[in-house]
């Protein structure tokens, strides 16, 4: 399948200011079931320099500064991606990590390998709100993956999705009582979740192609969760799906706000206005 994406992020001031640093979280993360074809990124004004970092996430970013003055800065990514289909449920957990964590009377998760490095990825949090609803939702599957897959599914047809343009993320107890939110809340919700049981998540920003929309194209989030034996799971709560190879990430990080398309700033007393725009379009069927 090829499929063709263009992001467009458009910043109107309404005087004129002076750009800082901007770090772009718009280059499409490695996976081994797309390939990128072509590619074309273009920022205005022209940066008086730029270059590709990665940051302790393992996420690729470009880097651009500037002098002068500008009333808007424009940044637009262009890219053709073939993407191989592959099978979401084509994994086996480590027996003893699920075993082990199933059984549990408190329904907790360990891991094997207890380092620092899961620190950001897991709750450090003493109260546990979403318990009865979790236990409830166990009861009802037969081992971790059923679980998964059934408290996603269940997010999806219970939780209202909403679109949001206001740039904050909801908190998940609140996202939890009002029963509906956007991709980034319903996301960080269901991280919140697994967290409460041990579990590893980040959340992922980027594209999610769906064939059958033909407009209103948004930057999408998801979340994935670390499965010894596996690898990182990606989990759609806005559409209660284990994520395929249709979803290209642009950001994985255990902190939402690390993965923000466009983080930097300005000096100045203007007011800004940001404009985006998503197409995705369909070039190939193939298989």
């Amino acid at each position: 399948m090829l499929i063709q994406i263009r992001h467009q992020s458009l910043y109107e001031y309404n005087t004129e200011v002076f750009l800082g640093i901007h770090k772009l979280y718009l280059i499409p993360q490695h996976r081994p079931y797309f390939r990128i074809e072509h590619q074309k990124f273009s920022v205005a004004p022209d940066p008086d320099g730029n270059n590709f970092r990665q940051d302790l996430a393992g996420n690729w970013y470009k880097q651009c500064w500037f002098t002068g003055t500008t009333a808007s800065m424009d940044i637009t990514g262009e890219w053709i991606f073939k993407l191989q289909q592959f099978n979401p449920f084509g994994f086996i957990i480590d027996k003893e990590f699920e075993e082990k964590g199933w059984r549990d009377p408190f329904f907790q998760f360990n891991y094997e390998e207890k380092t620092s490095f899961l620190i950001p990825f897991r709750s450090n949090k003493e109260e546990k709100p979403f318990t009865g609803f979790l236990m409830e939702v166990k009861n009802r599957s037969q081992g971790l993956v059923d679980f998964l897959v059934t408290l996603t599914a269940e997010i999806h047809r219970e939780w209202k999705y909403l679109v949001r343009y206001e740039q904050n993320i909801w908190r998940a107890d609140f996202t939890f009582s009002e029963r509906k939110g956007s991709c980034r809340d319903l996301s960080v919700m269901q991280m919140e979740m697994l967290r409460e049981l041990g579990l590893a998540t980040r959340f992922v920003s980027g594209y999610a192609f769906n064939p059958d929309l033909d407009v209103d194209h948004e930057l999408h989030a998801w979340l994935e969760v670390y499965l010894p034996g596996a690898r990182w799971v990606g989990l759609d709560p806005s559409l209660g799906l284990l994520t395929d190879h249709r979803y290209i990430p642009l950001a994985t990080h255990p902190d939402p706000a690390r993965t923000a398309p466009v983080q930097g700033s300005f000096a100045g007393g203007a007011d800004s206005v940001l404009k985006t725009r998503v197409e995705m379009r369909l070039l190939h069927q193939g298989k």
